[in-house]
């Protein structure tokens, strides 16, 4: 539950008693000389060694990336003086996507998609539904996000995601303005595709929700179950308890809290199951993204019942995700409406060959 699962050190690092050079002239700069070696010799054997002088770009960010490598020692410590740090959530991010792209891929070769569609997918809509998360929290709370005292200062802090700070539906909702607007850049189906991908968005939903444990964010009320959580006072959790008065800066953790990311994240692996599932077995393009996303609408909406995370809008006791829960439930619902009105799927069937008589 530390954001910070471990460091990379910039000089050495010790294995066994012995110190091995990390950056600089160390085992990073020798193993990124291995990787362009094995990438070089691969191409001589293939005979198309001649790529390699007609690609200047990837040339120069392949030398870049050296030299960075090596550079880092003397300019690394001044950002980051106990080393490289690797998040939880940003770790949880980097599975949930690789994952949820790789699913993607396999799934859309079977509908006779290529698979390089589906990673300019991801491309595309990744960065503008990152944004769109990372704006949504900004507008709920922007005392937490905008800390400094100049605009560039600002614009640090917002694109600082290494302690959290994201809301799913602002990715979703932004996403799906750059989805739809891909699908007409390459003439694709949108709901077609649409059911293709819905498994993999449920799966990096459950990874980021591991994510946002590690985090301390999303965290639930408090709760006297034998399964509630504690988090400890190097926690995101345990500074915003304090800050709110909840418990003592003398307290050793937090009380016993409601597990929601882990329900959270078991809600998304089980929606991304039995869509998955579901999808040899669909009648009519959308099905799947629509039940999917009705049922997600469903649970969140309950979920949100156990959070002390966020507080009431409007005058109301609904979090800000509520609604947006029952925003996203009634188009949803209007859209499975109309897709169970369309004609079925025309499936292929083998023709058996008769014997002769």
């Amino acid at each position: 539950m530390l954001q910070v699962l471990f460091r990379i050190p910039w000089d050495h690092f010790r294995v066994g008693g012995v110190e091995i050079p990390t950056f600089g002239f160390g085992l990073f700069l020798l193993l990124w000389a291995v990787l362009g070696a094995v990438v070089v010799a691969r191409l001589a054997i293939k005979g198309t060694l001649g790529q390699l002088t007609n690609d200047p770009v990837a040339l120069g960010i392949w030398a870049a990336a050296g030299c960075a490598i090596w550079l880092a020692p003397s300019i690394g410590p001044r950002f980051a003086p106990a080393g490289i740090p690797f998040f939880g959530y940003g770790l949880m991010l980097f599975i949930g996507f690789t994952t949820a792209v790789y699913l993607a891929t396999r799934r859309a070769a079977e509908q006779g998609i290529p698979p390089e569609r589906i990673w300019d997918l991801a491309v595309c809509i990744f960065i503008p539904g990152l944004f769109g998360a990372r704006l949504f929290f900004a507008i709920q709370y922007p005392g937490k996000v905008f800390t400094g005292t100049t605009f560039f200062e600002n614009v640090l802090s917002f694109v600082n995601l290494s302690q959290g700070g994201i809301v799913l539906f602002g990715g979703l909702l932004m996403g799906t303005v750059a989805y739809f607007v891909f699908c007409y850049w390459n003439k694709i189906h949108p709901l077609q595709l649409a059911d293709i991908i819905t498994p993999s968005i449920f799966v990096g939903v459950g990874f980021g929700r591991i994510g946002c444990l590690l985090n301390g964010c999303c965290y639930g009320d408090v709760c006297n179950l034998p399964f509630g959580i504690h988090f400890p006072s190097e926690s995101v959790t345990y500074g915003e308890f304090v800050c709110r008065g909840i418990i003592s800066p003398l307290s050793a953790t937090t009380p016993l809290l409601q597990p929601t990311q882990i329900y959270s994240a078991i809600d998304g692996f089980l929606i991304a199951a039995a869509a998955y599932l579901y999808f040899p077995y669909r009648t009519r393009h959308g099905a799947v993204f629509g039940l999917a996303a009705l049922t997600y609408a469903i649970t969140r909406y309950f979920v949100e019942l156990l959070r002390s995370d966020e507080e009431g809008q409007f005058s109301t006791s609904l979090t800000i995700s509520q609604w947006v829960s029952l925003g996203v439930g009634i188009s949803v619902l209007l859209l499975l409406v109309w897709v169970f009105s369309r004609p079925p799927l025309v499936r292929r069937q083998a023709v058996s060959s008769l014997p002769a008589g």
